[in-house]
């Protein structure tokens, strides 16, 4: 990863940094240009841009195995998604915990698709769930008996609650970007966004600050050593 960051004029310090504010929060380029620009660190929003999009992925890649295997047992939705005036499909597989197990973007709602999810989000955990919820679709019910036919389905009302929650920080993020670009572009930032999402969710209200400053603490580390910023 360190060499990586070979030929850049800025450090990796301030790198890591500008691409963490673009993901962990709801802002535009031109926003952490500024949020730079406050602390004396003159930098254009487009070099932001192509800070992503050079690091975004090594960046996912990293936080993945650390973050290791999630939940076993996976809830999974989808949602629709505007590019350049077509129709896409946004799906989800989020555990019990409410951190995100994968996500893919595609241009077809039928089986083939909802299959290669399936594999690819048992790729990254590494072996089937316990259990799987899902809606009602079809394509669902399909591809489970392929993929995993001895896992759990269920498809109860209201039960796959959990994943549709899930899908509204990227509704907020596609209405700061005025909508996403390209299936690619759509793949790659949601894919370090959902690891980032995952790293520092912490259930403040849960803990006492001690505890929640701890953890916070510890998930500025995992960033850190995942972007080979020490």
């Amino acid at each position: 990863m360190k060499s990586t960051y070979k030929g850049h004029r800025f450090p990796p310090e301030i790198i890591s940094h500008a691409i963490w504010l673009y993901h962990r929060f709801t802002l535009s380029f031109r926003d952490v240009e500024d949020l730079l620009a406050e602390r004396g660190i003159t930098v254009s929003y487009e070099a932001i841009r192509c800070w992503c999009i050079k690091f975004g992925s090594p960046y996912a890649r990293s936080l993945r195995r650390k973050q290791g295997r999630l939940g076993d047992i996976c809830y999974v939705d989808e949602v629709f998604i505007t590019i350049r005036g077509k129709r896409h499909y946004l799906r989800r597989a989020v555990d019990q915990d409410g951190d995100v197990i994968d996500i893919l973007v595609t241009k077809r709602r039928d089986r083939q698709a909802a299959k290669r999810f399936f594999r690819k989000a048992m790729k990254h955990q590494g072996q089937a769930p316990w259990q799987l919820i899902t809606d009602k679709l079809r394509n669902y019910r399909t591809a489970h008996r392929n993929i995993f036919p001895s896992v759990l389905h269920r498809t109860g009302r209201h039960e796959n609650n959990r994943a549709e929650v899930s899908h509204q920080h990227t509704r907020e993020q596609e209405k700061q970007m005025r909508r996403f670009k390209s299936p690619e572009q759509t793949q790659r930032f949601l894919t370090l966004h959902s690891a980032t999402h995952n790293l520092f969710r912490v259930c403040r209200h849960y803990l006492k600050a001690i505890h929640y400053r701890l953890l916070r603490s510890q998930a500025f580390k995992d960033w850190r050593e995942a972007t080979c910023v020490y």
